[in-house]
């Protein structure tokens, strides 16, 4: 009988069908088996995933079956990140609405591409952000925050287009100028903006991160330095000529503080002005001008020139006298500090580029002896001795710190402080696609929120024109606009800002747990119950704002007694990125639409399935490392399941496969193959179960060990075959049916094993086979998925040989495969034995034998 071919595009979607209609993958709340929340970070649904995307979605997955098949209650749920400026760009490239645009997108995403990946998704807990049953709860928590002092409103500065009459993202400015208008240049412009009082949890924020034991090491660190904090002083700066007038710098070296030779504003600074001399006004003027119109990002470059200019005044440093000058330069920001810097440049790389550019004075104030250096060609920046200081000469540098702010604290030209890298969260869009902010402006009562019961301020979808230009929709829609102030009942406007979409995908994970909720954002009984997050896994591109905002949101919302825990995510996985050869560019490079180098999930999953690309996905690299798209690495994983396919039909065919057999659980009664293919097994069990634990995750070596377990099934085959035909002729097929019981329970056995061990990471071809072969008691009303994981007996991963090392005086001689726990005599007689060992002895006399037990043997002798 020819057995059927293995065409995944005949079962895949019968089995996802199969398991939707089963049910088998909806978490049960509050249920009584330990709980398990696998959370993925959601897409943004921008219309299409191609294979890149798919790793993440694939390794997420396998952590949620195994958990599943390990006992344990999983949540697994999957949403969409849907308000954001993609759609808004895409309304006015397309004319569609963005809603008509997300949601088509969305459904595109969801059944042609996750589903059919093989996902195995909770989507009775489905969300999407612009929905209205989703963004009312994030009006709700907005409330909240506000009510309690953590969403307030001040000045900043915001990209502003004069031809869009528009606020543009940080992205959408290209060059210094807007990005659709390229000969108009953005200026920096002050707008009333929301913020979230998010330093108001700078110290937990950082302090927590140590009880993260489950997150890389690396993303911690980039946490901890995005807030930045820095232990220095506050030091005091008098202007020469209106000495009522005091400039306060930050710094965390007060011990170069007699190396200062001019001091630095932001060009923003409110005392720019008044300092101004009249003749350097005009060009101070120009430079402000200019520097508006630059981003802050672009200030920030490192590699870029230096500009600056004068203001034609001084200050007096307090320590020792001297007059330098005060200049502004656009590296120096207002919102960061106190927005003045000193310039120390024979102590700091971009002070000594800056000083010889402007030629300004370099002083040293620290050397490695104390002694003077003649000519300083580089800004000296290790630890020394300080110099040129005062009462200061002499001292360890770190020590002169402490002495500097004591002296400065006495004398009050400065105080210690702790600096934090972190600001406010600004949360304000001028944009239409987003959650409406739910407070309402009254002349008589000023800011009012929007009450409970008239939630949610629904983002009008009707009469919306999106143009780019003039500002947002919204404050062009009048009807939606005017209001009664829900205080005084006179007429109102909304706030027509939107929320920065970072807020909705800051709680996404806490409205799984309760995502039917119709009366609050969710349960205190159901997200204590689920959180914290037990594995969370996403790009390492979120490993600042996406992790950050929800760790504050997180503990506000604990302080505001909605849930328990103080941390959303107790494990973190950062997938590496998926790379291939770009046409446009020539080289490896990550895998996107703009640079050509896309690999298609439709094309691909109808060519070789979907089975193949997982564990393509999951072969090629460790999680945390790039991989690197390979079409022939992925059509080897489909080779690899048409020979199990192949096996696991031809022990069918002959009747070999026996559902309702025994496990073998001893060797005792098996022929050395047979023990050699059951002990296999066994071993595989045990490293493909600690590959898959937490603390480990290497999918790729847990597929390598299901291989080599597959090719142990088929020399297995392969030797009674060969030993049939030697003795008596017959055909290789007729032999595979006269096996023995034992023979027929060891090769059900390997295989059901095979088949769940795999099941995780190839769903489609495991259920099956799982079917085919009749391991389902009650067909078309089980699954694989929720078999037990299959366990190993320890005795059985333990070889009976080992390698014994025979050793003259500490080094290696010879190795002899010997029985495990041979007698100390038995091992010093096979060492004395040993041909190599009685020619490097050569009649020298033994001093001592030494036995380190089913290790090693080790020979001292008499040295010549």
């Amino acid at each position: 009988m020819n057995n059927p071919q293995y065409i995944p595009q005949e079962i895949e979607e019968k089995w996802q069908k199969h398991w939707e209609t089963l049910g088998i993958y909806r978490a049960i709340d509050n249920d009584t088996r330990p709980k398990f929340y696998s959370l993925v970070m959601f897409p943004y649904p921008s219309g299409d995933l191609h294979m890149g995307h798919m790793r993440v979605y694939t390794i997420s997955d396998v952590i949620s079956r195994h958990r599943r098949m390990k006992g344990y209650n999983v949540l697994n749920p999957m949403g969409w990140d849907a308000f954001g400026l993609p759609a808004e760009n895409a309304a006015i490239a397309r004319g569609l609405h963005p809603e008509k645009w997300t949601k088509e997108n969305i459904r595109h995403m969801r059944d042609e591409q996750l589903k059919k990946l093989g996902t195995s998704y909770d989507w009775q807990r489905e969300v999407t952000t612009c929905d209205q049953d989703y963004y009312h709860w994030t009006q709700s928590l907005f409330l909240q925050f506000y009510k309690h002092g953590l969403a307030v409103r001040k000045d900043a500065p915001v990209n502003w287009c004069p031809d869009c009459q528009t606020v543009l993202a940080n992205e959408q400015v290209e060059n210094g100028a807007c990005w659709r208008h390229q000969d108009t240049p953005v200026v920096q412009k002050q707008m009333s903006q929301w913020f979230l009082k998010i330093t108001n949890y700078t110290d937990a924020l950082l302090n927590d991160l140590d009880k993260l034991v489950g997150w890389p090491e690396r993303v911690k660190l980039m946490q901890r330095n995005w807030i930045g904090k820095s232990t220095g002083a506050e030091l005091y700066f008098t202007v020469e000529s209106k000495p009522n007038i005091q400039i306060s710098v930050f710094t965390t070296r007060p011990d170069t503080v007699f190396g200062v030779t001019y001091l630095v504003l932001a060009p923003e600074h409110p005392l720019v002005a008044e300092l101004t001399t009249d003749e350097h006004r005009q060009v101070v003027q120009d430079y402000v001008q200019s520097t508006s119109r630059k981003s802050e990002l672009e200030r920030l470059v490192a590699e870029k020139t230096k500009t600056g200019v004068p203001l034609g005044t001084q200050v007096v440093n307090p320590f020792n006298g001297d007059l330098v000058p005060i200049w502004i330069s656009d590296y120096v920001l207002m919102n960061y500090g106190t927005g003045a810097v000193m310039g120390v440049p024979g102590h700091d790389e971009r002070d000594f580029v800056f000083a010889h550019l402007f030629n300004l004075p370099i002083k040293e104030v620290i050397s490695k002896t104390g002694s003077s250096t003649v000519l300083l060609k580089e800004a000296y920046l290790e630890s020394g001795i300080v110099l040129n200081s005062g009462n200061f000469n002499g001292l360890e540098n770190n020590l002169a710190k402490e002495k500097i702010i004591a002296w400065a604290q006495d004398h009050k030209f400065g105080k210690a402080r702790i600096q934090y890298r972190l600001r406010d969260w600004l949360i304000s869009r001028q944009r239409y696609w987003g959650c409406p902010i739910p407070l309402i402006h009254c002349k008589m009562c000023g800011i009012q929120p929007v009450p409970e019961d008239a939630l949610p301020v629904v983002l009008p979808i009707e009469g919306i024109e999106i143009t780019g230009q003039g500002g947002s929709p919204l404050v062009r829609y009048q009807d939606w606009q005017q209001v009664k102030c829900p205080s005084c009942g006179s007429k109102a406007q909304r706030e027509t800002d939107t929320m920065d979409t970072f807020i909705d995908s800051s709680w996404y994970f806490l409205r799984y747990a309760d995502a039917q909720n119709k009366k609050q954002a969710f349960s205190k009984e159901k997200v204590n119950y689920w959180m914290p997050v037990d594995q969370y896994v996403g790009g390492i591109e979120h490993a600042i704002l996406h992790l950050l905002y929800s760790r504050f949101f997180t503990k506000a919302l604990r302080d505001l007694k909605l849930l328990a825990c103080d941390e959303p995510f107790s494990n973190l996985l950062s997938q590496g990125m998926v790379t291939k050869f770009s046409p446009a560019s020539g080289r490896i490079e990550k895998m996107s639409k703009s640079r050509g180098n896309v690999v298609g999930t439709t094309s691909f999953f109808k060519e070789y399935g979907a089975d193949s690309a997982r564990l393509f996905t999951l072969f090629a690299a460790p999680p945390e490392q790039e991989l690197e798209w390979s079409e022939e690495g992925a059509i080897g994983q489909n080779r690899f399941l048409n020979r199990l396919w192949r096996i696991a039909f031809e022990l069918k065919e002959n009747n070999i496969i026996d559902p309702n057999c025994q496990p073998l659980d001893s060797c005792a009664t098996l022929d050395p193959q047979a023990a050699d293919l059951l002990k296999l097994t066994h071993k595989t069990i045990k490293a493909v179960s600690l590959d898959l634990e937490p603390e480990r995750y290497i999918f790729n070596t847990a597929i390598a060990r299901c291989m080599e377990l597959l090719n142990g099934l088929y020399k297995y085959v392969g030797d009674q075959k060969s030993a049939g035909l030697s003795g008596n002729g017959k055909s290789s097929n007729t032999q595979l049916a006269d096996l023995t019981i034992a023979d027929r329970q060891l090769l059900t056995n390997s295989l059901k094993n095979l088949l769940l061990l795999l099941a995780p990471m190839a769903p489609h071809i495991t259920e099956e086979l799982w079917h085919q072969l009749g391991f389902a008691k009650s067909p078309g009303q089980e699954s694989i998925h929720v078999q037990p994981w299959p366990i190993y007996a320890e005795t059985l991963t333990i070889d009976d040989e080992i390698e014994l090392v025979l050793q003259i005086n500490g080094k290696v001689v010879s190795k002899k495969y010997v029985r495990r726990g041979i007698e100390r005599t038995t091992a010093e007689e096979i060492a004395l034995k040993d041909d190599k060992i009685l020619i490097k002895i050569s009649g020298q006399p033994i001093e001592k034998i030494i036995v380190v037990p089913d290790k090693l043997v080790n020979i001292v002798v008499a040295k010549k």
